[in-house]
């Protein structure tokens, strides 16, 4: 994954990246992660993307925790805001989120850090 996705780091302890596929959970848990978060929808791009229910899969068998919390591209509601701060309360550390390009994913962490 690191050689092939470019993570980027939003704070010391959570990492944005474009779309993963489920074989970047296990490289995700080797690089020391130890929850995933998928901001993309399902399908958003047609069947060739990967499915939630794939990714959660491989996330769950490499050890990680997992959630998915599909926002649209365009716009992230005050509750799916809330619902992503809410994450970033609960699941462990090292945290990694996705979406299509990442865009999405560091948008919903500026907003949902700065609504604390």
């Amino acid at each position: 994954m690191a050689g092939t996705v470019s993570l980027r780091a939003v704070a010391d302890d959570v990492c944005v990246a474009p779309q993963l596929t489920p074989s970047a959970m296990a490289e995700a848990a080797r690089m020391g992660f130890r929850s995933v978060v998928n901001n993309r929808p399902d399908f958003e791009h047609g069947p060739d993307q990967p499915t939630n229910a794939a990714i959660e899969a491989a996330a769950r068998a490499a050890g990680l925790e997992y959630r998915f919390l599909p926002v649209g591209s365009a716009y992230q509601s005050p509750e799916e805001i809330a619902a992503f701060a809410q994450l970033l309360e609960e699941l462990p550390r090292p945290l990694l989120v996705f979406c299509r390009s990442g865009a999405r994913s560091m948008r919903l962490y500026a907003a949902a850090t700065q609504a604390r």
